[in-house]
């Protein structure tokens, strides 16, 4: 399968009408910054580089008080840097660090399959078969930011069947800085042209949750990581360091 670049809108997309954050009544704060959060990740908002209140108001076509929220937020997830005199940054990417966080989200992605998998309701395990029904059914033709539906999609059915709240304040913000390199890994380097790869990864820990079955699901979670962690060299190799941080000068003689 060779990767499309470029999304297809919500409504054609395989999840329609069902992805997170579209509803009628969402919260403003909630929207801001989940539509924030998606110019983050898709390098929309380019890493590096600074902006002002009113350039993200416009952005997202919502006004200064949730976006002021979502700003304060994403700061603390260390998505974004508060800059006086200077305005917003959008966090660089630092390799070295996101690294070492890859051992972090490691151990915590272990503890919440587990849980997962002695926890999940009934209802959460048909949602988890219907979603890997649909990845299973649109995967050939899926593109890259189709399938970053169905990881937040998964991320949320997961932490919604460990039935601890708490969980989603400290893994969110990882998701969110690895969902960011993955972007970047799927469409600016050669070995990230296709998605079968990080696709099979997330089907195995999901069909293993919904089957109950703990060691399977550890096993299936410590090899998505080991799929991410092998992105780290491709990243490093394939990319120019003004992709992730736009105050670099880059010289590619």
């Amino acid at each position: 399968m060779t990767l499309k670049r470029s999304g297809k809108s919500v409504e054609n997309s395989p999840l329609g009408n069902e992805k997170p954050g579209t509803g009628a009544g969402r919260n403003l704060n909630e929207l801001a910054h989940n539509k924030l959060e998606e110019l983050i990740v898709t390098c929309a908002l380019k890493p590096g580089s600074y902006l002002r209140i009113q350039d993200l108001q416009t952005l997202t076509g919502i006004n200064r008080t949730p976006v002021h929220q979502a700003v304060t937020r994403l700061s603390s997830d260390t998505l974004m840097i508060i800059q006086p005199r200077q305005g917003i940054q959008i966090a660089p990417i630092d390799l070295t660090r996101s690294h070492l966080l890859l051992q972090l989200r490691r151990d915590m992605e272990r503890f919440v399959v587990a849980l997962a998998s002695e926890r999940a309701s009934s209802s959460s395990r048909r949602q988890m078969r219907h979603l890997i029904g649909l990845l299973s059914a649109h995967r050939n033709e899926m593109t890259i930011v189709e399938f970053n539906e169905f990881d937040r999609r998964i991320d949320q059915m997961m932490l919604a069947a460990c039935g601890e709240p708490f969980l989603e304040y400290t893994l969110r913000p990882l998701h969110t800085i690895f969902r960011r390199l993955g972007w970047i890994y799927h469409t600016q380097t050669g070995h990230g042209a296709n998605l079968d790869k990080t696709i099979d990864s997330h089907l195995d820990v999901l069909n293993a949750v919904v089957a109950g079955k703990k060691d399977e699901a550890l096993v299936a979670s410590d090899k998505l990581i080991e799929f991410v962690d092998a992105m780290f060299p491709v990243l490093e190799s394939e990319v120019a360091p003004i992709v992730f941080d736009a105050t670099q000068d880059f010289d590619p003689f």
